[in-house]
């Protein structure tokens, strides 16, 4: 009877569908962030968010969805221009300046989400699901709001997909039709930010960055051209967001956001293994 569950409950189908659009956003936007190599930067950007929403609930002391999410994009921004800075201004390269940022600001989000425990009359009942992230424990509301939230990532990705892969592969040439790259880097970064958001509720901070970097580099084993990239990439996060969902509906107490990410390792390492442009046993066969 469970399986039906799915089908029966609207909280549930809420969860299916979420978790799918969020996998399909992921993986879209993930594909440009991997050809940025600027993967690890999202992953900082996640860790960042959870001092934000600790952040957020000292502040006003309420359990508030959309407040949590406003603290978790102005630190994650935060995080990013951090990095930025360090780089810019220090002799420090980008991947130690990452692990700097991502280091302190984790380390912060535990440290307040502690205090909160032990201070605030022990209400931060919420708070540590945003760690591991807990999709069963979501409500229409929240459901709505990733869904919403992934089809516009979706969107503006496809209406900005000349102008992102302009941008990424050839900057120089880009400014010389009269892009504003800047602009167009700030918005891929906008909706890199979007993704680690709305993702956090039902993947958690230490999760989410698996969605933007595992689907796209499974893509990557099976062709060589960005946009046909973005869409595998994608159609994996959907899948993996359909048949985590169902595992963990299934199973007794397992946890949404991990069983989606041990689905999109699954993918990996089978575009790894038969890939049709850089898999292993093409290599075998093309050595023998």
């Amino acid at each position: 009877m469970e399986i039906f569950e799915l089908f029966t409950k609207a909280n549930a189908q809420w969860v299916l569908f979420g978790s799918i659009l969020l996998g399909f956003a992921s993986g879209v936007i993930g594909s440009f962030v991997l050809l940025k190599k600027q993967s690890l930067i999202s992953d900082a950007m996640a860790h960042a968010t959870l001092p934000g929403v600790c952040l957020v609930y000292m502040i006003f002391q309420v359990k508030s969805i959309p407040l949590f999410l406003i603290g978790a994009t102005i630190t994650g921004l935060l995080a990013t221009y951090s990095i930025q800075f360090i780089v810019k201004h220090s002799r420090i390269k980008t991947d130690a300046a990452i692990g700097i940022t991502l280091s302190v600001f984790f380390a912060l989000g535990i440290v307040l989400l502690t205090f909160i425990s032990k201070n605030l009359s022990g209400n931060q009942s919420g708070l540590d699901d945003f760690i591991f992230g807990q999709a069963a424990a979501l409500v229409s509301s929240d459901l709505q709001m990733i869904a919403v939230g992934s089809l516009v990532i979706i969107i503006l990705s496809t209406l900005f997909f000349k102008e992102f892969k302009i941008s990424i592969f050839d900057p120089l040439y880009a400014k010389g039709l009269g892009l504003p790259v800047t602009f167009f880097n700030a918005v891929l970064l906008a909706l890199v930010v979007g993704v680690v958001v709305i993702g956090i509720q039902m993947v958690g901070v230490v999760l989410i960055a698996a969605l933007l970097i595992t689907p796209p580099l499974a893509a990557r084993y099976w062709t060589e051209q960005l946009g046909l990239m973005a869409m595998l990439s994608g159609i994996f996060g959907a899948i993996s967001g359909l048949i985590g969902t169902f595992i963990s509906t299934l199973g007794e107490g397992l946890p949404t956001g991990p069983v989606i990410v041990l689905c999109a390792s699954v993918i990996f390492l089978l575009s790894l293994i038969f890939g049709s442009k850089k898999g292993l046993v093409k290599k075998v066969v093309a050595t023998v």
